[in-house]
């Protein structure tokens, strides 16, 4: 199962580089960007801010390079006419609006200190609640690209700065994401419990558990739906300023390197589980085959986990025999 959560974490950051990386100047990025994490061990965050402002620096002087518009009229293949389209007039509730961009901050604040401010009263701020409130919420704010392009940086606090979970917890995390209903960064919620399960801060373990999961699903959703109401508004005024969308693409391009770093760690755990003498030759082989089933042979990853869980059980089964 591991060996199929490498080769979706790398068959992920294929697919949108695919997409992402259009020129040299991003290959360049996305370069950057994985040096920077793999050799520096430089914060996620500090990534993504230096990301943005290349591309903001980038569109002044070259902005062909991180700009990628489809001119007006182009031929596109689709089946028919949108019901919303970028032609469509924005409805009086999707204007953007400072005096509505104040409240819903405003609300937004409020429901992030007061939830905060109960986990710090009743259980202090050096708990293992508290802390994942406030990684979380940092994570939530920095999810840029999806679930895979945060999981690097939840991955640099869960495991390596934290140490809530392991390696393998990790990737096993990755995998049940992979193959339950929903999105992928409900996986967060798997590194609550396990945390909460291995730093429980009460007698009863499973108490504690639940209590992180809980902690962490909610302060990692609640700046997502703040933003919905905060930025779409905002979002649809700007979409044909292509000043704005300089930032993005180079984020994004930063992205890609992240999550071949991501995959890259992955790798390095799974194929040399105690040293560097001892590879494991059979989980490459399964990660390297399941890659090409990913990209040349079009399989889903609902596929690819169900048939390495069967594999992985018949094995395990004839180990035993």
């Amino acid at each position: 199962m591991k060996s199929a959560v490498v080769a979706i974490v790398l068959f992920a950051a294929h697919r949108i580089g695919t997409r992402a990386l259009k020129n040299s100047a991003l290959w360049l990025v996305a370069l950057a960007s994985f040096i920077a994490i793999t050799l520096f061990s430089i914060p996620f965050p500090i990534i993504i801010v230096m990301a943005g402002l290349v591309g903001a620096v980038g569109y002044r002087y070259a902005p062909s390079w991180f700009t990628f518009n489809m001119p007006h009229g182009a031929k596109v293949h689709q089946k028919g006419v949108a019901f919303l389209d970028d032609d469509t007039p924005l409805p009086p509730h999707a204007k953007f609006k400072w005096s509505t961009f104040v409240w819903v901050l405003l609300i937004g604040l409020a429901c992030w200190l007061s939830s905060m401010s109960i986990l710090v009263a009743i259980f202090g701020w050096q708990s293992v609640y508290s802390q994942m409130a406030w990684f979380f919420t940092k994570a939530a704010l920095l999810t840029f690209g999806g679930a895979y392009a945060v999981l690097p940086y939840v991955f640099q606090g869960a495991v390596e700065q934290y140490h809530w979970l392991t390696p393998a917890q990790m990737m096993d995390g990755l995998a049940l994401g992979e193959t339950t209903p929903g999105p992928l960064i409900m996986v967060v919620t798997f590194v609550g419990f396990l945390g909460g399960w291995a730093h429980s801060a009460t007698v009863d373990t499973l108490y504690s558990a639940m209590t992180a999961a809980l902690v962490v699903t909610f302060f990692t959703f609640l700046p997502s739906f703040v933003f919905i109401f905060l930025g779409a508004p905002f979002i649809e005024s700007t979409k044909h300023t292509l000043r704005l969308a300089a930032p993005l693409t180079a984020i994004t391009a930063s992205v890609v390197g992240v999550i071949l770093a991501l995959a890259l760690f992955f790798a390095w755990h799974l194929f040399f589980p105690a040293t560097l003498e001892n590879p494991d030759y059979i989980a490459m082989l399964f990660a390297g085959v399941g890659f090409v089933a990913l990209w040349r042979f079009k399989y889903s990853v609902i596929q690819l986990i169900g048939g390495y869980a069967i594999i992985g059980l018949l094995l395990q089964l004839l180990h035993v025999i």
